[in-house]
């Protein structure tokens, strides 16, 4: 029984409407380069963790056709919220679609921790700002109200995780969907809530087309692994 990650599936199996492929040839046929990756990799006693970006469905009904396409493939499923979730609804309503559409095997993070095989694993969306692209004056108006809710959430998430690493002595790993720390940006905030806990390992996705980056570095004694699913070609990567 192994653990793996892969973010951003940004999947639209129904209409199309929204398929990366316009982003590249890496994307071309991207769906179906995850199911075949996937389905080699992945035994249905395996569990892939999805942190964010897994649906560009705007509602709940309609993210259904996806969630299934999901819950279709080998392994069990811990999704978490990405910045275009959103059809991401509360745990409770979640469930009781999942339970209603007969969706088994896929169970949200969300202010919460699990324990899975020799890790608890533990995590919030995060958040990050591309200076590059985005106008400093809007950033700073969003920037502390954003940061102080998402350390709230990465917080709840990492107490939940201390309580269960305290009775089995297993490692907490972070998962984020955007990077605490990425080029220029640094997410002072979050990054201080990972050195308080102690957090020696976590893994982004949210970041596309950087291909020639490493997908390893350090900030601190904190190792950083970037899985966003085309840098990793669209296959589950295996922690151990």
């Amino acid at each position: 029984m192994s653990l793996f990650v892969i973010a951003d599936l940004h999947l639209d199996t129904v209409t199309n409407e929204k398929s990366m492929e316009i982003f590249g040839n890496r994307w071309q046929g991207y769906i179906e380069k995850i199911r075949k990756n996937w389905t080699k990799v992945v035994g249905e006693n395996d569990t892939v963790i999805i942190p964010g970006d897994i649906s560009w469905a705007l509602t709940a009904e309609d993210s259904i056709p996806d969630l299934k396409w999901i819950d279709s493939l080998p392994g069990k499923k811990i999704i978490m919220k990405g910045n275009h979730d959103f059809w991401w609804t509360t745990l409770s309503k979640m469930k009781r679609m999942f339970e209603e559409n007969g969706i088994s095997t896929i169970e949200p993070l969300y202010n919460s921790a699990l324990e899975i095989e020799d890790y608890i694993i533990a995590g919030s969306r995060g958040w990050f700002v591309d200076k590059t692209v985005q106008p400093s004056k809007s950033v700073n108006a969003d920037h502390s109200k954003i940061v102080n809710r998402e350390v709230i959430r990465l917080r709840l998430s990492l107490d939940a995780a201390k309580k269960l690493s305290a009775d089995s002595g297993k490692e907490i790993i972070v998962f984020f969907h955007f990077p605490p720390v990425w080029s220029d940006f640094e997410c002072v905030e979050i990054l201080e809530t990972l050195r308080e806990y102690n957090i020696s390992r976590c893994y982004f996705g949210h970041i596309h087309g950087c291909y020639s980056q490493g997908s390893v570095f350090k900030w601190e004694n904190i190792e950083f692994r970037m899985i966003s699913a085309d840098f990793i070609d669209f296959l589950p990567q295996i922690i151990g």
